[in-house]
């Protein structure tokens, strides 16, 4: 299907990504398609004209063209995958594993994409149900991972993890990492978790540097719903922490457990029609053995 309606979103702090927003919002506005900008960097862009408000407005969009790294693609798969809209990466960071172009790619491909000749890519994503401190209650979700930590990372924390109401380990260390086949090769991978085909919607946890001997990730079915309890002492009630996907981080209250789920939503991630995510593992993680 063609894409009617575009909206650029970007990270101005990468190098070369606010010239290429102005430019591509050129050329897509030449090609006949409605192009917008998010509200955020319209005003930096001199587009302030084209503006849209995210997420508030994503049922309109077609497709959000992404400029920046990975980072910025989580940040806006937790924008518009509530909306359903499709999201093209394109690499302006250093490592780019979700990101579909390259700069220089950008001009070849682009037609192609907007005119439907893509696949779309489909994430399953993670989600928690949190109470913070101060009593309010949060419902937020992530594209790669949850971390369950303390502020202070001088010092252990202890969580307890629940599978389908079944008691399923305590855990002693730097944290817990939830993560999703897709987050599998993010902060999960460097934690010693496994890699998952990220066509997979289950999910992975992972402690983070165990005080154990034993201790090792945990693969869950997809329809599990995992509980997570942070011990209850002076420590715990100053410091529970959730980050989500590496960018938002949450003060909780550790007297209320933490439920997490699949999401009921899913990241759409544009690919070429050749994408392969193994071509891509090779490629992008080289080393470790995994070599082309």
């Amino acid at each position: 299907m063609s894409r009617r309606t575009v909206v650029i979103m970007a990270n101005l702090d990468k190098p070369g990504a606010a010239d290429t927003g102005v430019k591509l919002f050129q050329t897509i506005s030449r090609a006949g398609v409605e192009c917008l900008v998010d509200a955020d960097i319209a005003g930096e862009l001199g587009l302030d004209a084209h503006a849209v408000r995210l997420p508030e407005d994503a049922a309109r969009l077609d497709l959000a063209v992404v400029l920046g790294g990975d980072g910025t693609l989580l940040r806006a798969a937790r924008l518009l995958a509530p909306a359903g809209t499709p999201l093209l990466g394109v690499n302006f960071g250093r490592l780019g594993f979700l990101t579909e172009l390259e700069p220089r790619e950008i001009e070849a491909e682009l037609p192609a994409i907007i005119s439907g000749e893509s696949k779309l890519d489909e994430r399953a994503m993670v989600e928690a149900a949190v109470t913070l401190r101060g009593g309010e209650r949060r419902v937020v979700i992530a594209l790669n991972e949850l971390t369950f930590h303390k502020t202070s990372y001088a010092r252990l924390v202890h969580v307890e993890a629940f599978v389908d109401s079944s008691r399923l380990a305590s855990f002693s260390g730097d944290g817990l990492i939830v993560a999703t086949p897709t987050g599998s090769t993010a902060y999960s991978l460097s934690a010693g978790g496994p890699i998952v085909d990220p066509s997979l919607s289950l999910l992975v946890l992972t402690p983070v540097c165990p005080h154990t001997l034993y201790s090792r990730p945990v693969v869950v079915a997809p329809e599990a719903t995992i509980e997570v309890r942070y011990q209850e002492n002076h420590l715990a009630v100053r410091e529970s922490v959730m980050t989500v996907d590496g960018q938002e981080v949450y003060t909780l209250d550790p007297h209320h457990p933490i439920t997490v789920r699949r999401a009921p939503v899913v990241a759409r991630l544009v690919r070429r029609r050749d994408w392969n995510f193994f071509e891509v593992l090779r490629r992008k993680l080289p080393e470790g053995g995994l070599h082309a």
